[in-house]
């Protein structure tokens, strides 16, 4: 396990590396993940210059890590008080043909240590179980949710659930004690090498409260009042960055295309924060000033998205004027089913680790809008013209170019059509039906995790990691889509069929460097556009 926490060295090594243009660095058991921008520098000469950091710090060479291993493990143990009453316990003890009293009084008998730390922000993973508990692996099918303060088990591990996410683990007992602060650093009270132990608790513990909600505040601009939220409205900008190694999903826009496009349409950077709509959107009106605003749907299908201005129908992927007291909807995404809105300057809401963005895996940023809030706009830039973008359409059946993955070799590529799962989302898109891939694995190392997986949980289906995925993960990895194709996962709506298209990495680098070309091309002349 302490080579594990040797690997976050690496992190900060990789991360000065600004060169290499490496955007996370995720340690997970005896891994390292590098995500980085394959449009910026060749994996093979990264992968050259990450071995020869590895080796170094692996043998003792390196710089040692900030306090050192032994001044963290010296520290006394931090005590997490647990109250025995997970719903997988009775289970996991009539699989190990033990009682209940067995497997509570064999964790709390455990000299734990934090091995690394990842999947959500603070999810600290705890080695040190006896060989009985470290053998237990994770459920077939991963909960849609699972409560905050849960108390796990399953690959070799121990851990507390900090938030309201999915999970496969094996639920025990949970907890009342916090263990992440968005707000203080270092943020996560767990660290590696840090000695933990499992105590029970003399009462039941209270539900965690809910996080606070950001409070929204507009200056004396113009502003955009939400009348009515809608199913489900974000605000969503380029993402965190450089946040993965403390379980910070990057988050950001599903369509990371249609945020590019809509926010140069109105004047503004790439990634500027705008409205991101999943459904049946807003209405809002301007207020304080007048707006340029712009909706954009599916690039690769337009014109799907109902936009309205005082009820009078505008076109989408266009610029409109609005003046205050105007009322904008956006009644439906229709089969786009998401779609950004972009206004003049940005909106102006409060940052939390560089980004505006809502996460809706660990709760950070504002979260989904309510009638009520009142949104700032920023310093507008001049809009511009039209959009012209030869986007894929997606056809009956998408199809997703995909690289293979880890555990392609074992298990293949998934083969024949799937079918969205109801239950889909921004955290990872639930797919059914298909060819679902055959072998004798069922977890893998916990390791760092991107956008874009595709995961195989042993219950048949499987799981393309959206942007709000869980920064590591246990179940194996068959394939990942390769990122030209990652924006047509945010209009993949239940009931539509998906297929895979396995290309090489050389092909899935030329396809996003034609993308790239295609965006920066794609919008053009100015506003307001004259006919013909």
């Amino acid at each position: 396990m302490e080579a594990a926490w040797r690997l976050a060295d690496l992190v900060h090594e990789a991360r000065r590396a600004a060169a290499l243009a490496v955007e996370e660095a995720v340690v997970g058991l005896g891994t390292l993940t590098v995500v980085f921008d394959p449009l910026a520098v060749d994996g093979a000469e990264l992968a050259a210059a990450l071995g020869d950091l590895a080796r170094r710090v692996l043998s003792g060479a390196a710089r040692a890590r900030p306090g050192g291993a032994g001044a963290v493990g010296g520290e006394a143990p931090f005590e997490i008080p647990v109250w025995f009453d997970g719903p997988d316990l009775e289970e996991v003890a009539a699989g190990l043909g033990r009682s209940p009293a067995w497997v509570v009084d064999e964790l709390c008998a455990s000299a734990l240590r934090v091995a690394f730390l990842g999947f959500s922000p603070g999810f600290a993973y705890l080695g040190g179980l006896s060989p009985v508990l470290a053998g237990l692996g994770r459920r077939h099918r991963p909960r849609p949710e699972v409560p905050p303060g849960s108390v796990a088990l399953a690959g070799g591990f121990a851990a507390v659930y900090p938030q309201a996410t999915p999970g496969g683990w094996q639920l025990v007992g949970r907890t009342g004690a916090s263990l992440f602060d968005p707000h203080r650093p270092p943020h996560a009270v767990l660290s590696p090498g840090r000695a933990v132990r499992i105590v029970r608790a003399r009462d039941e513990p209270a539900p965690p409260p809910a996080p606070p909600r950001p409070v929204l505040r507009v200056g004396r601009g113009p502003s955009l009042v939400v009348e009515a939220a809608g199913a489900c409205t974000l605000v969503e900008d380029g993402g965190r960055r450089g946040v993965a190694g403390l379980g910070v999903p990057r988050a950001g826009a599903f369509d990371a295309v249609a945020l590019a496009l809509a926010n140069r349409l109105v004047g503004n950077g790439g990634g500027e924060a705008v409205l991101e709509v999943t459904g049946r959107g807003p209405a809002l009106r301007a207020g304080g000033g007048p707006v340029q605003l712009a909706v954009v749907g599916d690039p690769g299908r337009p014109g799907a998205v109902d936009v309205r201005v005082d009820g009078r129908p505008v076109p989408e992927a266009t610029v409109v004027s609005v003046g205050p007291g105007q009322a904008v909807e956006v009644p439906s995404a229709g089969v786009a089913l998401r779609a950004v809105v972009a206004v003049g300057g940005g909106l102006e809401v409060p940052a939390l680790f560089g980004s505006k963005s809502a996460d809706l895996l660990s709760g950070l940023g504002q979260g989904p809008l309510r009638a009520g809030d009142e949104l700032a706009v920023g310093q507008a830039g001049r809009p511009r013209g039209r959009i012209r973008f030869a986007g894929e359409a997606g056809g009956d059946v998408v199809r997703l170019r995909v690289v293979a993955g880890p555990e392609a070799g074992p298990l293949g590529v998934p083969a024949g059509e799937w079918t969205v799962a109801p239950e889909s989302n921004r955290v990872g898109v639930r797919l059914t039906g298909g060819v679902a891939p055959a072998g004798g694995i069922t977890d893998v190392v916990s390791r760092g995790m991107v956008a874009g997986a595709v995961q195989a949980p042993p219950g048949g289906e499987l799981v393309v990691l959206g942007p709000d995925h869980a920064t590591v993960g246990g179940y194996p990895v068959v394939a990942v889509v390769a990122r030209a194709d990652l924006h047509r996962l945010a209009h993949l709506a239940p009931g539509r069929r998906v297929c895979f298209e396995p290309v090489e990495l050389a092909e899935a680098r030329r396809a996003l460097g034609a993308l790239d070309d295609a965006v920066a091309s794609a919008v053009s002349g100015w506003f307001p556009t004259v006919a013909g």
